[in-house]
């Protein structure tokens, strides 16, 4: 494989894609609490982050020359098409987190995990936002008596920062997907069953998009409908690409031609913004709603979903074996360690 990583309980943490968007802001929450190792192709883009508990070393996933660690933990903050860090970690024993795919590559990533038998914890934490979101429908199902029925409504601020990987569902807008449905297989087309919603103050027209979590909630907690839609804090840019999809953009569209001219619909990173994530779930007694709300943004709010997969592969008794970030047994004091880095969940 020509990656060639080792066990070490007291080595750092190796953040893979450590100075991107999401990797920055995951290393500046993590060297808190670990010492670190970060890869990237270009390391001179993360010399501003070296110190005395983080250092950097070149590993190009593109690339097939060798890379050699001795590590305690690996988190994967940047796509990895070929799964080089997923076996990499898994071949040596290595508690793994992975917080940057999308549905189709995290059930590649569910299947080849199980199949190499795992001596180690692995965590597919890429559920909207790192997982974040999985871990607050869960909380709020223990409170319902159950998942019914779980909506979440995201308001994706076009004037946050943002790494180029974070808007890679764009390339995914084109292709039906599989959801549960009052608990019967269904397939949905993408920006389609539109609907306003009230999101922290927001009025949001929201519409669907495929996500992870309407693959995992199902299988972890047993939710019989789960529906995942996506909106913009500007309502044009939300008619934009209504209209592109109408007009069948993210079909006749989706080569690599049109890459560019798909990714101008969203991509125009800014200074920073508020992230916003609404979850609703339907229950057996009743139904439970929360808001979360970062005002450090959406790559703050996945790097802190990257921080609580971390705590939770590392933790004393941790398992080996795959799971997903709501199948903590007490999903609920998962938000309050949101909230200790200034998150806010209002709930009702």
């Amino acid at each position: 494989m020509n990656h060639l990583l080792e066990l070490d309980t007291t080595g750092p943490v190796l953040i893979v894609g450590g100075y991107g968007t999401v990797g920055t802001a995951l290393t500046q929450l993590a060297a808190a609490e670990w010492p670190l190792l970060l890869t990237g192709r270009n390391p001179e883009r993360g010399k501003h982050l070296a110190s005395g508990n983080v250092t950097l070393q070149k590993w190009d996933l593109s690339q097939a020359e060798p890379f050699t660690a001795k590590v305690r933990a690996v988190i994967s903050a940047v796509n990895d098409p070929d799964d080089r860090v997923l076996r990499a970690a898994v071949s040596a024993g290595i508690p793994y987190v992975d917080v940057t795919r999308w549905t189709s590559r995290v059930t590649r990533a569910l299947t080849r995990a199980t199949l190499m038998q795992p001596t180690a914890p692995v965590l597919l934490s890429s559920g909207w936002m790192g997982g974040v979101t999985n871990v607050v429908a869960a909380a709020l199902a223990q409170d319902a008596g159950g998942g019914d029925q779980i909506d979440v409504a995201i308001r994706y601020d076009i004037n946050d920062k943002a790494g180029v990987d974070s808007v890679d569902f764009m390339d995914r807008l084109g292709l039906d997907f599989e959801i549960r449905k009052g608990g019967q297989a269904a397939v949905v087309r993408p920006l389609t069953d539109a609907r306003w919603v009230d999101i922290a103050g927001h009025r949001t027209k929201v519409a669907r998009l495929d996500t992870p979590e309407q693959f995992t909630l199902p299988l972890t907690i047993g939710a019989g409908s789960v529906a995942t839609r996506i909106g913009f804090s500007s309502n044009t840019s939300t008619t934009a690409l209504l209209a592109a999809r109408a007009a069948g953009l993210f079909r006749w569209g989706s080569g690599d031609r049109w890459a560019p001219l798909r990714r101008s619909l969203l991509y125009s990173p800014g200074a920073g913004g508020t992230a916003h994530v609404r979850v609703d779930v339907k229950g057996p007694v009743g139904t439970r709603t929360a808001v979360i709300s970062d005002p450090q943004g959406q790559a703050h709010l996945t790097a802190l979903g990257g921080l609580l997969g971390l705590r939770t592969v590392l933790a004393e008794g941790a398992q080996p074996g795959v799971s997903f970030p709501e199948s903590v047994p007490e999903p609920a004091s998962r938000l309050k360690e949101l909230e200790i880095h200034g998150v806010t969940i209002l709930r009702s």
